[in-house]
């Protein structure tokens, strides 16, 4: 699923894929590399929790791919490596000071991972290997 915050293009894992996240895993803001149907590799940012600006109910892993698509990507397979966490999840008092931190870990993300530690998993084979099952 993919909405928009100002432009701001993201996408929704299903609830069992953020079920079966480890239980121990904090929430927050992650960076790391995304696929989309095993296209070119790009950067990503991710959050993992509720989002308390928008009240979430539900916990809910959100990615937001740093590129700039033609068009919604509804039905894709999105592959995600998730390398470094940014910060906890907090709230907003506007959607503006919301945009302004999303603005924020996407600059941090871009930083980390142009690190050679990190741009090594850009080639990592999860991301170009055929998924066996539906999670």
């Amino acid at each position: 699923m993919t909405k928009e915050k100002k432009n701001m293009l993201t996408t929704n894992f299903p609830e069992k894929v953020v079920e079966n996240l480890p239980k121990d895993l904090p929430g927050g803001v992650y960076y790391g590399w995304a696929n989309v149907d095993n296209g070119e590799v790009l950067k990503m940012v991710l959050s993992i929790g509720w989002n308390p600006y928008y009240h979430n109910t539900k916990k809910s892993m959100e990615t937001h791919v740093i590129h700039t698509f033609k068009e919604d990507f509804y039905g894709s397979t999105l592959k995600v490596i998730m390398l470094g966490y940014i910060r906890p999840m907090r709230d907003f008092s506007s959607l503006d000071e919301l945009i302004d931190a999303i603005n924020d870990d996407i600059q941090q993300a871009k930083d980390k991972l142009d690190l050679p530690e990190n741009a090594s998993y850009k080639q990592n084979n999860f991301l170009f290997d055929e998924i066996k099952e539906d999670v």
